[in-house]
């Protein structure tokens, strides 16, 4: 073997053969795990912090000597259960408002979305508890994936953004309503999917939905207002053809349509309102009862809970101006206020005003964007630690107070 031989025989071996390239099954088999874990992203966020919570509830249940299925089904959720199984003429006599009044029209005053979709769910063989929470989880994950695109279409959003979003909106405060037998997770999906497809500007789609959340609850009028505004910019710079007008003319339907039925099983033009008042001491007294409740908590604070509220209705205050500063779109500027409106100008049970702004999720994109930008740790721990207050903080509303629900 000559010298030029022998030395590249040395440096062969020295180099060794190099590396084999993936084939393309091995490309295609990590392509489609990529895929699948970005589809699955939302619902894994959301659903890992709801479980979490639940499992918080489920501890401090257990130290009270309460069942969770019966923390999960507690106050409204007696009612929503009773209704899914027999209607409103079905409702058991003995449950009565919160006077302990009872006739014919006091069922009523629940609107009819959810208990039927859970009557629905319970048609295929399960109890009407269980069907009750699958809805809600259901409902829960239908509005992640809402809450992930909407963190996408928004100036200054990306992908990032919306599992943020998802992130806070899982684990804000009486979060712990969306895995209950309430009808906060049907409402919420409705809302964030109409809001969704407002800013894609299919108005059709979102007239519908608009409509299906106004027989959830009462705070449609807020998703009425912020789709009809969005509509009327549509209609007046003459765009989209007749989509919008059809979608504007859809989007109230559910939520009038509703009043007007109780209006005449009432005998009462503002029928829905009236039993609200008379069952429940709940109507809208443009913010005295909220302002009393506050002056009077700062000057004799009385629990854990009242401190927590306080900062929350400040925080949502804070947000709110926020949202109009970094001029978020402005059908959701509109929707987030309302709520937040509609649940200050009310007054009723003060302690549950928390669970009532859950819905404002609008409100929570300004602080997604800029939590988005900070590094990865930064943003886990602020999300993780979010978590674990909104968890406690539900559980102990429900378990150690019984009145913020």
């Amino acid at each position: 073997m000559s010298a030029t031989e022998l030395s590249e025989s040395v440096r062969d071996e020295a180099v060794g053969t190099p590396p084999r390239l993936p084939g393309p099954e091995v490309a295609d088999r990590v392509g489609k795990l990529r895929r699948a874990v970005h589809l699955l992203l939302p619902a894994v966020v959301y659903l890992g912090i709801q479980q979490f919570a639940v499992l918080v509830l489920s501890w401090l249940a257990g130290n009270k000597g309460v069942e969770l299925r019966d923390a999960l089904k507690s106050w409204d959720g007696w009612w929503f259960l009773a209704i899914a199984d027999g209607g409103y003429g079905g409702v058991p006599t003995m449950m009565v408002d919160s006077f302990g009044h009872r006739d014919a029209t006091t069922p009523l005053a629940f609107f009819p979305g959810y208990p039927k979709v859970v009557g629905l769910v319970s048609s295929i063989g399960l109890d009407p508890l269980t069907a009750g929470l699958v809805v809600s989880a259901a409902s829960g994950v239908a509005c992640a994936y809402a809450l992930a695109r909407m963190g996408e279409l928004v100036r200054g959003g990306s992908r990032r953004v919306g599992l943020v979003l998802v992130a806070l909106f899982a684990g804000s405060p009486m979060a712990i309503s969306l895995s209950m037998v309430y009808s906060e997770a049907l409402f919420c999906a409705f809302a964030a999917w109409a809001l969704v497809f407002t800013l894609q500007r299919q108005w059709v789609h979102a007239g519908v939905l608009c409509a299906c959340a106004g027989l959830v609850r009462t705070t449609g009028a807020a998703l009425v207002a912020g789709v009809g505004l969005a509509v009327l910019v549509a209609v007046v710079t003459r765009k989209d053809s007749w989509r919008p007008w059809l979608g504007g003319l859809i989007a109230p339907l559910g939520l009038f349509g509703y009043l007007g039925y109780v209006a005449v099983r009432t005998g009462e033009l503002n029928g829905w309102f009236a039993l609200q008042e008379r069952g429940w001491d709940s109507g809208f007294d443009w913010g005295v009862a909220t302002a009393n409740w506050v002056v009077d908590r700062l000057s004799d604070g009385r629990s854990i809970l009242d401190f927590v509220e306080l900062l929350v209705l400040a925080a949502s205050l804070v947000l709110a101006a926020v949202a109009f500063r970094r001029r978020l779109e402005l059908p959701l500027v509109v929707y987030g206020v309302l709520v937040l409106i509609m649940t200050f100008a009310s007054n009723g049970t003060m302690a549950s005003k928390i669970r009532l702004m859950v819905p404002a999720f609008t409100l929570l994109i300004p602080v997604a964007i800029g939590l988005a930008k900070r590094r990865t740790s930064t943003v886990l721990l602020t999300l993780t630690g979010f978590a674990l207050v909104g968890s406690w903080f539900g559980a102990y509303a429900l378990t150690l107070w019984g009145y913020a629900i």
